[in-house]
């Protein structure tokens, strides 16, 4: 494919290559603003204010299709523990911890007596598991900053407690994918990806109930095998590191079927809303106070590479976000609505700031969720 990309872009296609790794955030930062306003821009009070959530684990629960407002009630009151917890604010803990007993309570019995039999059954002991680990965090801050290691790796688990209790309440996927696009790879729910590389292992976590194209795209390349052996071919530190360029003139996934580079529609997903909007950015659509399911606000971000001019150009080439505060600050992100993110890092993120450029990927492996893909190899 020619050349399309405009210099200088976050992102690109194969030919377009940064070549300012030895050059400050700084510089790098005012690219990404002259690149922002060459695509018209958005105003700086427009963008999202406040505490931004950090933690994938989070953002890939808050995404979840769960209509019932309890579940968030219960939620957002674990959440709380953990920025207490991060400020060493003891007292403020122990009270979050009471708040989430009183909310177990007054909900468990009658959020349990709405699931199917099969659900219920391993319910009330992923709640009971809930209850032992709020324990451990109260008992742990009674000792303060000495109790501090063993309150987080609690709440760690605490945290993979709740992911796994709020998938009971999910139920079917939640949408119709648009018939333009029924002839692409889809994932109708989560999956998760194993990436061992020559500078580690990670697990990204895909969402397909915010990005079931872009996810179920990503799913069928990997079970095809074509990134296994590919290289990372774009590494700006404190950034992003770049993979899936395939060897020869093609800057994408070539169909076998069609002898043509598969591409697959801008696909982002409003905070709120339940299906993604496709085919445009979000200030494409005027959407500049709008903020995604899943934003770039955690390390470990997983979006598509795509040329700048084109939206829909997505095929192969994604990118792995580093989150660095001083170039895209949660809540505060310039790359926003702007690319398709379809996961998050969830296990080894430290496995980035390894990543040197030339590093491979030895091999990338659906783990799990492979029931969820369709129309895929």
């Amino acid at each position: 494919m020619a050349q399309r990309a405009q210099q200088g872009s976050p992102v690109g296609g194969k030919t377009d290559r940064w070549e300012w790794g030895r050059k400050s955030l700084r510089l790098v930062l005012a690219a990404v603003l002259l690149w922002v306003v060459w695509l018209g821009g958005i105003p700086a009070l427009a963008l999202p204010q406040g505490d931004a959530i950090t933690d994938p684990r989070t953002l890939l629960r808050r995404a979840l299709p769960i209509q019932d407002s309890r579940i968030w009630e219960i939620d957002e009151a674990i959440t709380k523990i953990e920025s207490d917890l991060k400020y060493n604010r003891w007292s403020a803990v122990r009270g979050d911890v009471r708040q989430v007993e009183r909310l177990l309570d007054r909900y468990t019995d009658p959020l349990l007596a709405e699931l199917p039999p099969e659900q219920a059954a391993a319910a009330p002991g992923e709640v009971a598991a809930l209850r032992q680990e709020l324990q451990t965090i109260g008992q742990a801050t009674e000792r303060k900053s000495k109790g501090k290691e063993e309150a987080r790796a609690a709440y760690d688990r605490l945290i993979d407690e709740l992911g796994s209790l709020e998938n009971h309440w999910v139920g079917a996927f939640p949408y119709a994918i648009p018939a333009e696009y029924a002839d692409k790879p889809q994932l109708l729910g989560r999956a998760e990806v194993e990436l061992n590389t020559t500078a580690g292992r990670m697990v990204i976590t895909l969402d397909g109930y915010s990005a079931p194209i872009t996810a179920g795209n990503f799913a069928d390349l990997v079970q095809r095998g074509f990134y296994d052996g590919l290289t990372f071919d774009r590494v700006e530190n404190f950034f992003l590191v770049q993979a899936g360029d395939p060897p020869g003139p093609a800057d994408g996934y070539v169909d076998p079927a069609t002898g043509k580079v598969r591409t697959i529609p801008m696909e982002i997903r409003a905070k709120g809303e339940v299906m993604p909007r496709y085919g445009q950015t979000f200030d494409q659509l005027g959407l500049w106070d709008v903020e995604p399911a899943l934003p770039f606000s955690a390390e470990g971000t997983v979006a598509m590479a795509r040329y700048p001019d084109e939206p829909n150009s997505a095929s192969s080439q994604f990118f792995i976000f580093m989150a660095e505060p001083d170039l895209t600050p949660a809540g505060l992100n310039l790359m926003d609505g702007r690319y398709a993110v379809f996961g998050y890092v969830t296990e080894g993120t430290e496995v980035l700031r390894k990543i040197k450029l030339g590093d491979q990927i030895l091999s990338a492996r659906l783990i799990s969720g492979q029931e969820n893909l369709r129309n895929g190899a």
